[in-house]
């Protein structure tokens, strides 16, 4: 009798466990971006929030967690249940550099699960619209004569590893002011209180159109198909200063397969639509091929990253904070 109560306990939990999985998502699920709103991690999740909310059938809802170069946000979707409904939104800097900066409570590799690869942005080199530079060269001349301000998006930032590549590659020096993300130094930039930023292109380009903000080059070994007028960093003199922020969706450890497989199908079919590839275009982001976006290729994509770029961000001992 007992054995046979056993067995139907055993048999009715795998059900219930079965159930819950064919029924996902039952409610809606949440973006964890590890920025303040309006950066450019921000934007891309608000972005592809919409379409993927569709091929799901369950809205999104966007929660930001800024603070610690976005591990704070990491750590929050670490700690989440692992049933599908807290999603890890992040990119180069959160998902490989922190591991080398700071001293996290959680493995990027062994504590998430790969979902999908999003678009990644090359970096524009901007500044405040009343800097009297008209091209990259004149640009570094005035920064060596100059005590200039240059605003990062965090310590271990994308834009805080281009700054100080930039000081070994030109010799200019700078005061680096770091923010709680790239919407706040930004909005510094365009307010004329900070002067230089390296900042995705993504987060950019409107200012750039709207002539607020100056760009001199696009840190890519092509021009920007949205914006062809800014020249790249060969082009303005300044060779080899390829930087690009790839950006990626993961998943707290355990999360069942059937649910990564349903997250990264509803991914796929929202980044196969024309309306939202324009969108990633017009924002100067490049989307991956179809056979790139797939948890595999996310999971190969980071672990190369960490093995390439841990060992320089280690010599040049940057510490978080």
């Amino acid at each position: 009798m007992r054995k046979h109560l056993f067995a139907f306990l055993i048999a009715a939990f795998s059900c219930v466990g079965s159930a819950g999985a064919e029924d996902y998502p039952a409610k809606p699920v949440t973006f964890v971006v590890p920025f303040a709103a309006g950066g450019p991690t921000d934007t891309l999740a608000r972005t592809l929030a919409e379409p993927l909310s569709a091929a799901l059938g369950q809205s999104i809802v966007i929660e930001n967690v800024a603070g610690a170069g976005g591990s704070i946000g990491v750590g929050r979707a670490v700690r989440a249940a692992p049933d599908g409904y807290t999603i890890s939104v992040g990119n180069w800097s959160t998902h490989v550099v922190n591991g080398a900066i700071y001293a996290l409570g959680y493995d990027l590799i062994n504590d998430l699960e790969p979902i999908a690869v999003l678009p990644s942005s090359p970096q524009l080199i901007v500044t405040k619209k009343g800097v009297p530079a008209d091209n990259l060269g004149e640009l570094i001349s005035w920064l060596k004569r100059n005590q200039a301000a240059v605003g990062t998006a965090g310590i271990g930032s994308a834009s805080h590893v281009s700054a100080l590549f930039f000081q070994g590659k030109t010799g200019a020096q700078f005061a680096l002011v770091h923010y709680r993300g790239a919407g706040p130094a930004m909005n510094d930039l365009v307010g004329g209180h900070i002067d230089l930023m390296f900042d995705q292109s993504a987060n950019s380009l409107p200012h750039v159109r709207s002539g607020r903000i100056k760009a001199y080059a696009v840190t890519n070994k092509m021009r920007l198909a949205s914006a062809p007028e800014i020249p790249t960093v060969d082009e303005a003199g300044l060779p080899n200063f390829y930087i690009a922020v790839w950006h990626g969706l993961w998943a707290p450890k355990g999360t069942p397969p059937d649910v990564i497989t349903k997250l990264n199908t509803a991914a796929m079919k929202a980044l196969a639509q024309p309306s939202l590839q324009k969108r990633f275009a017009d924002l100067g982001q490049d989307l991956p091929e179809p056979d790139q976006r797939i948890p595999a290729a996310l999971a190969a994509l980071q672990k190369a990253e960490i093995d390439k770029w841990w060992p320089i961000l280690r010599a040049a001992k940057i510490k978080g904070e």
